[in-house]
């Protein structure tokens, strides 16, 4: 898998100096994690593609240039708007209809790695899907570069080198993921190439077939063999039955805008919860209103977000098990109540329940159209289960962990069933008042598990509320609530105001540094001729215009 590397091991990888970049600006437009990924998209946006084809080429090429965050055994979800169209993408799978909740008994909560966890994963089935609705070039054309640098190699980036490094000790014990993943026993360093033979075949298969060897073909027959040879439960009837579905964005007031969320199973309804949560409070003056780095807001803000973690980890799951609809969650009378519990001068343990972790990519593509997708895909934890299906390159997903094993919960396991997705991607789109029409706005999302909804706030209140560019809205410091009464916060907020938090009863600590625990994020901003793009310094990022 890898050559040796020669100096690049003894450079120094850190960022000691506050660096500062602009938002860039043009006519079309890609953001997202690795600067590879984003020069394929915009790839096919030169070849006069449209943001879908750009976002499925950028996301294969993620699952070989960001292997740590995601993979062709990832789950994925897709927002968009498409000549004024919005839709929402769910490309989720279930569990394994053989797999009892019976194969838990006698464990205190889900298994996070092996097959336990496994559900089908359906990355592959969105790619297909946003092209064929979508796309004008051939499916075959959006994974030529993916499968270009899993052949022919190329330079791991700094942060995704630290994240292989921290993952090695934890999946060396499973063979083949050494095999294909640390060949020479240990992770890659920075800028030392790797080559994925395994991943550069197994995507020229999807691409002949579009997708169909993933889900019925000869790459459902390896996984399934896998399955069986390791006593797991997953097989060729549930590879086969699972599909992506079309589903129609959930909409709420964000300022003057509307912001979407994919409908449960995921946690996208959170954003949307506390930021109708906050529009209801009494507080004086609005949340809208307050500057962003105060503690005032943020108090609230940290308030409200545990508010509705409590209620989202109660309520939300498949949506055939849930006991409310979605659309009650964002009922107003409902989020004023929720409101009415915030105490504005002391923070409060909800009972919100511990966070959960993630390792995520998420994507934004704009074209010359006026169309925008924001795409996002995980194997959950880093690579997932830490099952890599042998000879393909594939490692699985576990995001089976995210069912409970409490017993009558909605998100309770249970066999052929969808668990709480973590993941969300994010969009703000513009409403005519009169008529209703659609007109793009804002394609963002800030990758992390539990800081998902918290970083998309967080992001889209100073873009919205305060005019902020997309670039200032990423790089400026976040905050995230953890469990009980904690209150984590970047460096850079005022020294007053992590003062009064913490006078206020909140446990803050204060991060040495900006770092991808508060989250990777990616923006694209519609204006007038063409698209504002920025993207994360906490990542390994880039966003480019054309």
């Amino acid at each position: 898998m890898q050559e040796t590397a020669e100096n690049s091991a003894t450079i120094d990888w850190n960022l000691p100096y506050d660096a500062r970049r602009p938002a860039v600006c043009g006519s079309m437009a890609v953001a997202t994690s690795q600067p590879l990924a984003a020069q394929a998209g915009m790839e096919m946006l030169r070849r006069g593609g449209t943001a879908a084809d750009a976002a499925v080429a950028t996301a294969a090429a993620m699952t070989v240039l960001e292997p740590t965050t995601n993979g062709i055994g990832s789950d994925g979800f897709v927002l968009g708007i498409f000549g004024g169209e919005v839709v929402g993408l769910n490309a989720s799978g279930r569990s394994p209809a053989r797999q009892l909740r019976s194969a838990f008994d006698g464990q205190v909560g889900m298994p996070k790695r092996g097959w336990g966890p496994i559900t089908v994963p359906g990355a592959v089935s969105g790619w297909v899907a946003l092209w064929k609705r979508f796309g004008k070039l051939s499916f075959a054309e959006l994974l030529e570069p993916a499968i270009r640098h899993a052949r022919d190699g190329y330079l791991v980036a700094p942060r995704t080198a630290d994240l292989w490094a921290r993952a090695y000790p934890k999946l060396a014990e499973f063979p083949e993921w050494k095999r294909v993943f640390a060949a020479n026993g240990r992770a890659p360093h920075a800028a030392e190439r790797v080559v994925f033979a395994d991943h550069a075949r197994t995507l020229e298969l999807i691409a002949n077939t579009e997708g169909a060897a993933f889900y019925s073909g000869e790459i459902a027959k390896r996984i399934a063999d896998a399955a069986r040879n390791d006593g797991g439960f997953l097989d060729e009837n549930d590879l086969a039955a699972h599909e992506a579905r079309w589903t129609t964005p959930l909409e709420s007031p964000f300022g003057q805008s509307t912001m979407l969320a994919i409908a449960p199973n995921g946690q996208g309804i959170a954003a949307q919860m506390v930021r109708g949560i906050l529009d209801e409070s009494r507080a004086n003056p609005r949340f809208a209103d307050l500057a962003p780095d105060c503690a005032d807001s943020v108090h609230l803000a940290a308030e409200a977000m545990k508010l509705a973690f409590r209620e989202v980890h109660r309520e939300v799951g498949d949506p055939a098990a849930m006991r409310v609809k979605p659309e009650d969650l964002l009922a107003r009378a409902y989020l004023a109540k929720l409101a009415a519990e915030i105490d504005p001068a002391k923070a409060q343990d909800f009972e919100h329940g511990p966070p959960k972790t993630g390792g995520t990519i998420l994507l934004c593509t704009a074209d010359k159209y006026g169309n925008m997708v924001s795409l996002i895909q995980s194997n959950y934890e880093g690579w997932g289960s830490g099952v890599v299906i042998p000879g393909t390159g594939i490692a699985m997903q576990n995001r089976g962990a995210c069912f409970t094993l409490e017993k009558a919960h909605v998100n309770e396991y249970a066999p052929a069933k969808l668990p709480y997705h973590t993941i969300i991607p994010g969009m703000l789109v513009k409403r005519d008042p009169k008529t209703g029409a659609a007109r793009p706005h804002i394609a963002f999302g800030c990758m992390g598990g539990y800081m998902q909804p918290q970083g998309q706030l967080q992001i889209a209140s100073r873009i919205e509320d305060h005019r902020a560019n997309p670039q200032a809205a990423l790089d400026a410091p976040r905050w995230q609530v953890s469990d009980g009464l904690k209150l984590d916060v970047e460096p850079g907020f005022p020294q007053a105001t992590i003062d009064e938090l913490a006078k206020r009863g909140h446990a803050v600590k204060v991060a040495a540094e900006k770092s991808i625990t508060f989250g990777r994020a990616q923006c694209i901003q519609r204006v007038a001729h063409g698209y504002i793009a920025a993207s994360d310094c906490r990542g390994d990022a880039q966003a480019i215009v054309g």
